[in-house]
């Protein structure tokens, strides 16, 4: 059954038999026959098919889809633990945007890891959707993202403040702008509303090589404060935003249930520092 649940999930967020396949290595035929095979099991049917390639999952494929990531994943923890009396290890799986991948997890691990050193923490990057998506996908625990989305499955919490700034030459003509799944795309696009600005812009997908262009004098960006480089000018907008830690709404295992606390717990550490360093 384990198995066929897992192909299904394959087949439900690609909606393509032959991409399953890939995914899967399995051939087409096979992937076609496990999913009649669970849909007999069940006495449901999970997609309707229209043509060669259109499918279209029913209501109890959405059902079932939530509740296969829920059991796929008691299982994995399960092995998990299986292998934890012999390793002593769990492992977490966190997102980040760039930003706060950049300047905020850093800290946050170092806060983390002394807590929990039998964990194995693995650290990926991404924008804020696909953070999103991967945490209600069930291929990360945490997620950090900078804009307030929401999916079914998943809670999210408010953390820490971010002010955004403009930096870099204040007299260039020439903008840096990341791509618009960015969290900082919406603001750059509010101001060049508000300022009526048209002029040149180059799309940087990376708030890191943003920095080093800045660094060098070349052009100016809307970006957090936190990234702008050292001896960069910059001036203050109105802007701020909140970043936001993401994770599943039934955490299965107890380890993640501690570090998801611990982490709500640093918050509440950082912010009084940075009030205290304002006051």
């Amino acid at each position: 059954m384990l198995k066929l649940l897992t192909t299904f999930r394959v087949v439900y967020e690609t909606r393509n038999f032959s991409r399953t396949a890939e995914l899967l290595f399995l051939s087409q035929p096979a992937v076609s026959n496990q999913v009649k095979q669970l849909e007999r099991e069940l006495g449901v049917i999970l997609f309707e098919r229209n043509g060669r390639k259109e499918m279209r999952p029913t209501k109890q494929a959405d059902l079932l889809y939530e509740r296969a990531l829920i059991l796929l994943e008691e299982w994995q923890v399960t092995q998990q633990q299986l292998l934890d009396e012999q390793n002593e290890e769990e492992v977490c799986r966190i997102v980040a945007s760039h930003t706060f991948a950049v300047y905020l997890l850093p800290k946050l691990l170092r806060y983390l890891i002394p807590k929990f050193p039998k964990v194995n923490f693995v650290v990926a990057f991404a924008n804020s959707h696909d953070s999103l998506d991967q945490i209600a996908k069930h291929d990360a625990d945490f997620g950090f993202i900078e804009k307030p989305l929401e999916t079914s499955g998943v809670q999210r919490f408010s953390l820490m403040e971010d002010e955004l700034v403009i930096a870099g030459d204040p007299e260039s003509k020439l903008w840096l702008v990341r791509q618009s799944t960015s969290g900082v795309f919406h603001y750059t696009q509010r101001y060049f509303e508000e300022k009526n600005i048209h002029g040149k812009k180059m799309l940087v997908k990376s708030n890191e090589v943003i920095a080093a262009l800045l660094k060098e004098g070349v052009g100016r960006s809307i970006l957090s404060k936190r990234a702008v480089p050292e001896g960069v000018k910059f001036e203050s907008l109105e802007y701020k935003r909140k970043f936001y830690l993401v994770q599943r709404t039934n955490l299965v295992s107890e380890v993640l249930q501690s570090i998801a606390k611990e982490i709500l717990v640093y918050n509440e550490i950082y912010q009084r520092k940075e009030k205290d360093h304002r006051e």
